[in-house]
């Protein structure tokens, strides 16, 4: 079964840019459907974008605009590119492939 390793997140400044990764440890292939989520304590995760096979892409209306979803195959890879970035992006963030989960990265917000 194919494992996700987030590497990246941190610290980023209001306005400023992050970008996540999401690398598989097999191929992503099969995949249809790959995301990114994201989840603050108390709250519940929740969807922030979707890319599927064909290339379609979802957002999240709170990141329109500002965060790109995208997929390499053939680096076994998906990335979340976080431009504008406001204090409440500030979360816990996860990739998804399929039913598998990464272990999640954190993200804060702050000047």
């Amino acid at each position: 079964q194919v494992q996700l390793v987030e590497p990246g997140g941190g610290l980023g400044q209001p306005g400023g840019s992050l970008r996540l990764s999401c690398a598989g440890s097999g191929s992503i292939l099969g995949f249809r459907r790959m995301g990114w989520y994201r989840q603050t304590p108390g709250k519940q995760r929740e969807l922030v974008a979707l890319i599927a096979s064909d290339g379609r892409m979802n957002y999240a209306d709170s990141v329109k605009g500002r965060f790109t979803i995208s997929r390499d195959n053939a680096k076994n890879t998906m990335y979340l590119q976080m431009n504008s970035l406001k204090p409440e992006d500030t979360a816990v963030y996860y990739c998804s492939m399929g039913i598998i989960w990464g272990q999640g990265t954190q993200v804060t917000v702050s000047s």
